[in-house]
């Protein structure tokens, strides 16, 4: 007997821990249970054959948004090349609309909801040949041309799901997910969270253990899957205690929290947290309180605001803050307002999102109410509402486009600060380079790192209110690129005088000068400072007010990162 848990994963790095939450809770079947993890850029004819050559018994799937599509395909050809073999799914994509999944997918059972103890029942049932379908709560089935749905399964205790993780070498390189609790105590109309009811806790003594595991293991990253991690003050609390006073500085753990309800308490442990020991996602969503009220966030942007500001001058947590276009009451203009809005509160990251419909959700069943057009399959994201033209979606997409490429990117950081002076809002500038990239056909290509900065470039160039500027701008582009890449060769806009090779060994040599401006470099040799770092000629100080024309020297050291930014830090000469 050989059961196979499988998923198609967004990328390599991340893990599918619904899989492993199956096979640890089912542990005394453990030697019949095998795990395969794919990506959604593996070729589904790779998959199919991999599959197809374990030859298992049963197949089950982790359905997710991203996944669904090609899951099902490669169902409905597994059903083809193995009749015999039994296909369950699982998943938030399954979980909701259970009945409509089995008869748009050939699988032969749908796990709804929480998973652990059905799968168990199952896998028991299916090795000890005592298989009872009508018996086992939380699945709907095919029983001949019939699809039955049984009662919905009790909650677990948390505590009584084994912790998943045990040989870490299997993990290298990359996220691992972990969760505390379950359930959401917020009704947010967008998300499935807003079906469940109530939220539980893993155990302070369970949770210590398991995060030791992690701390001692020296693992990278550890993400929560909490949906909100702080819903609870005190679970919160204890978690940040703990991972202060047990820090291995190395582990980074992110986690979802809502920044409005956050204590002073709770502040004041984040503050003594080492730099980029923790990694918070914020969703904001929108800022107009119509809006809020209809989709139930029930959140404080002023509140969220201060609390941001807060952490940030702390500087030792990188925030990520969500906003989503396309919600109830947000036309173009409002959406302009929440971006300016949580712009200038200047995240680490800063993601635009589209809204999704998902199935089970508040505003799928309200959809019509609402005005809101969206793709008939995965990932049922918006077309239009009443509010917002499709003319007006894809303006925004494009503005999306723009964030990611020059500001979560970080190629364009220190430039972007200071060219959006010269427009009205934050958002009018990612609005008219986006029109800038429509307009010549950029998005129609890949374009390299290089390309990039020319292309913004030009866009100051040929733009208006920075054109005459466009020296000064230059000279900002061109610590961008120093600062992110050790770069060899630069574009032909940026091309240095040969004479500066010779200037670089000067400063090389001024031991002193090395020793006052960046202290840690002072035992290099000048053959190891110059392979270590670089050493740039700028026109103009743009670290002064008036940015005035005078010649700034600037070292760039390639052997250290800003811990947040992951920058390459640099130091002004002269």
């Amino acid at each position: 007997m050989k059961i196979l848990l499988t998923a198609l994963n967004a990328k390599y790095i991340h893990t599918a821990l619904a899989l492993y939450c199956l096979r640890a809770y089912a542990k005394e079947f453990q030697e019949y249970i095998i795990i395969e993890e794919y990506t959604i850029n593996h070729q589904e004819d790779f998959i199919l054959q991999q599959i197809y050559r374990q030859q298992p018994d049963v197949i089950c799937f982790s359905c997710y948004l991203w996944n669904i599509n090609q899951i099902s395909r490669i169902v409905d050809n597994l059903k083809k090349i193995l009749p015999r073999v039994m296909i369950i799914l699982g998943g938030a994509e399954v979980s909701y609309e259970a009945e409509q999944a089995l008869q748009q997918i050939p699988a032969d059972i749908v796990i709804r909801g929480e998973g652990e103890a059905t799968f168990y029942e199952i896998t028991k049932g299916i090795i000890t040949n005592t298989l009872s379908l009508e018996n086992i709560d939380g699945i709907t089935y095919r029983k001949g041309n019939t699809i039955i749905t049984n009662m919905n399964r009790a909650p677990i205790a948390l505590d009584d799901l084994p912790f998943v993780y045990d040989d870490i070498k299997s993990f290298q390189h990359r996220i691992l997910y972990y969760e505390t609790q379950r359930g959401c105590p917020y009704n947010c109309q967008y998300c499935l969270s807003s079906i469940e009811k109530g939220v539980r806790f893993l155990s302070k003594k369970r949770v210590e253990k398991d995060l030791q595991f992690f701390l001692d293991n020296n693992v990278p990253q550890v993400k929560f899957v909490d949906r909100t991690f702080n819903a609870n003050t005190e679970h919160a609390n204890h978690i940040w205690k703990y991972l202060i006073e047990h820090d291995n500085g190395i582990t980074n753990f992110h986690m979802e929290i809502t920044a409005d309800i956050l204590q002073q308490q709770s502040l004041q442990i984040l503050k003594k947290a080492r730099k980029g020991l923790f990694q918070f996602e914020i969703g904001v969503q929108s800022t107009n309180d119509k809006t809020i009220q209809a989709i139930q966030r029930n959140t404080s942007f002023e509140k969220l605001k201060e609390i941001v500001k807060q952490i940030k001058s702390y500087g030792n947590i990188h925030q990520h803050l969500d906003l989503i276009a396309g919600l109830p009451y947000e036309d173009y203009a409002s959406f302009r307002n929440s971006f300016n809005d949580v712009y200038v509160l200047e995240p680490e990251q800063f993601q635009l999102g589209f809204l999704k419909l998902l199935k089970g959700s508040g505003l799928r069943k309200d959809a019509q109410k609402y005005g809101i057009v969206y793709r008939k399959d995965a990932v049922y994201e918006v077309l239009c509402t009443k509010e917002l033209k499709c003319d007006d979606i894809f303006r925004l997409k494009q503005i999306e486009n723009m964030v990611e490429t020059y500001y979560n990117s970080g190629k364009a950081c220190k430039t972007i600060k200071y060219v959006i002076s010269f427009f009205e809002t934050p958002f009018d500038f990612y609005e008219a380079l986006g029109d800038y990239w429509l307009e010549n056909r950029y998005n129609e290509l890949q374009h390299s790192k290089m390309e990039l900065y020319t292309i913004f470039y030009c866009f100051v160039c040929d733009t208006k209110c920075t054109a005459q500027y466009k020296d000064i701008i230059k000279e900002y582009l061109k610590l961008d690129i120093f600062i992110n890449d050790n770069i060899k060769t630069l574009p032909d806009w940026l091309k240095e005088e040969e004479q500066e090779n010779q200037k670089r060994w000067e400063y090389y040599n001024d031991a002193v000068l090395i020793k006052q401006k960046a202290p840690h470099l002072s035992e290099q040799t000048p053959k190891q400072l110059s392979k270590r770092c670089h050493i740039c000629f700028l026109e103009y100080d743009i670290f002064s007010k008036n940015k005035c024309k005078k010649q700034v020297v600037v070292l760039f050291d390639y052997g250290k990162r800003d811990v947040l930014t992951k920058k390459y830090c640099y130091y002004q000469l002269v």
